[in-house]
């Protein structure tokens, strides 16, 4: 009798998980690669090559197994943008510069450092993008073309409807398949059986599409158009010497630090979420960000769009049973072989349904289910949250992001520098002082007042119980009025050791501690709900 050999079992069984995890990703990836794609103004198999690179290259050196790579929703906005302004033929120089800053990053293992932004920021950045997509993609949806700005698209939605019925049957057709995607997407997710829930609602939304406009012989509307050499776009677009030389231009370098730095913030946020869906390895902040760079170098020097750690293709990974890195690289070769042989089946896509993919993916980011939780951290963050969104609205993503993170800037110069100083006068000339906040040098000047408005001979009590930090200048202060008070007769009462060890423990990092205490909300809170 022969003995099957005990090691092998369980590394068949991995493989096993591994390999239907990865069909499962895959079928996510697919529609949602080629409607940012189209939402990005590019063709649709430049986001499929991205994918391709976040399976194969990336996956296979990422510091977190279980996350895929590939293009991404939160990117949609600033690459259509980047395309406006600058071309096609720019985006591979922009986003090989934007690789080579994160591979950069992650060698200097700055890591950490790009996931130290307010979860209010980054909510507000995902709220504002849905809303962004949301808007340009419904006038896709009817076959039609965005308008311009985030603002023109939203104004111009009821014009855009009432045109598509006046212009006859063709648009008006795009526009009842892409609501029969919608609405198949929204009933498969609510009420698909448990055991089917691991296909993946966009894609039966997209196949219900394709039957419908096969059946009923829709010839009318738009189709995706795929080349028949899916690399022919790379040959022409990939950057040249002469491209490469523009970086050295204001909008060309902006737009690379631009997409370096969402896509890194993204990937870590996505990374810290995805260590939270399984018991297996912690994710290697560094060893991802520098990952990510390489993906993002290949994509750019193939001149498509760049990716980012996407959260609803790691959570079906996770989902799916995924136990090693290999469903990740999976999903990327299927997605090459499926352009590599099978490009006609993408054709049979209606463009109107991946429009739709991301209209029903652009109302998800912008819901404000956030809101309880950033309330819970206070007003102040529904402020930074709503006013992110706003400003994204109005004028564009980068300008939005920055005022973001100047409001959560000044938050923290706030919370770091506020002081309350509360006088309780008692009986027997006792008077009581309570401290809370940080007493900084930038508020000495108000501590001293308090200090010199109270009465000579005074038995004062200070208590610092709420006092979250006190730098040397205070501490100095206060033991120079002690002496001062003590030749009028008075006398000042404070646990003077209790004092110097909230600076001695807070001394050098406070800054860095009150950094923390903004981003309280929580990692998971935190991660892009983004494609």
């Amino acid at each position: 009798m022969t003995m099957s050999n005990p090691a092998s079992a369980p590394a068949a069984s991995v493989f096993g998980r591994d390999f239907l995890a990865s069909i499962v990703v895959f079928l996510v990836a697919l529609p949602l690669c080629m409607g940012i794609s189209i939402a990005s103004g590019l063709p649709p198999t430049t986001g499929i090559i991205t994918g391709i690179v976040g399976g194969i290259v990336v996956a296979t050196i990422s510091g977190q197994p279980m996350q895929v790579s590939g293009p991404a929703a939160g990117l949609t906005v600033l690459v259509y943008m980047l395309v406006q302004d600058h071309g096609a033929a720019m985006l591979g120089t922009i986003v090989l510069f934007a690789g080579l800053i994160q591979m950069l990053a992650g060698y200097l293992k700055l890591g950490q450092w790009f996931r130290a932004v307010s979860p209010a920021v980054i909510h507000g950045m995902l709220a504002g993008i849905g809303v962004l997509i949301f808007a340009s993609q419904f006038h896709v949806m009817f076959d039609g073309k965005p308008l311009g700005s985030g603002v023109q698209n939203l104004i111009g939605i009821p014009a855009a409807f009432i045109d598509a019925i006046r212009s006859g049957a063709g648009r008006q057709t795009a526009g009842l398949v892409g609501l029969l995607t919608i609405v198949t997407i929204a009933g498969w997710s609510a009420y698909s059986p448990k055991s089917m829930k691991l296909v993946p609602a966009p894609l039966v939304g997209v196949i219900v599409a394709v039957i419908a406009a096969k059946l009923l012989g829709l010839e009318s509307i738009k189709f995706v158009d795929v080349p028949s050499n899916i690399w022919e776009w790379s040959l022409q677009m990939y950057p040249t010497p002469e491209k490469i030389m523009h970086i050295v231009e204001p909008g060309i370098f902006i737009g690379a630090v631009s997409i370096a730095f969402i896509a890194s913030a993204e990937t870590l946020l996505c990374a810290t979420a995805v260590d939270q869906m399984h018991t297996g390895p912690r994710t290697k902040y560094d060893k991802e960000l520098f990952a990510q760079g390489v993906g993002n170098s290949i994509c750019g020097v193939l001149g498509v769009l760049p990716m980012t750690g996407v959260i609803i293709r790691s959570g079906a990974n996770v989902a799916a049973g995924a136990q090693t890195r290999w469903s990740a690289i999976l999903h990327g070769v299927w997605l090459l072989l499926l352009v590599a042989f099978f490009p006609m089946v993408l054709k049979l896509i209606p463009l109107s349904a991946l429009a739709a993919v991301l209209v029903y993916t652009g109302y998800k980011l912008a819901y404000p289910k956030i809101l309880p939780t950033l309330r819970s951290y206070g007003w102040a963050e529904v402020a930074i949250y709503a006013i992110t969104v706003v400003m994204i609205v109005l004028t564009n993503l980068l300008d939005g992001v920055l005022v973001g993170l100047g409001l959560s800037l000044l938050k923290l110069v706030y919370a770091f520098s506020h002081l309350e100083v509360t006088k309780q006068v008692g009986p027997d000339n006792r008077v009581d002082l309570h401290l809370k906040g940080s007493a900084t040098l930038v508020r000495l000047p108000m501590l001293a007042s308090a200090l010199e408005e109270l009465p000579p001979g005074a038995q004062v009590h200070v208590h610092i119980g709420d006092l979250d930090y006190i730098d040397h200048a205070c501490i100095d202060l206060l033991s120079n009025w002690d002496r001062q008070h003590g030749l009028s007769g008075g006398s000042l009462s404070i646990e003077w050791d209790a004092l110097k060890n909230k600076y001695q423990q807070r001394s050098g990092n406070a800054l860095e501690r009150a950094a923390a205490k903004e981003s309280a909300a929580g990692a998971t809170a935190a991660a892009p709900n983004a494609a």
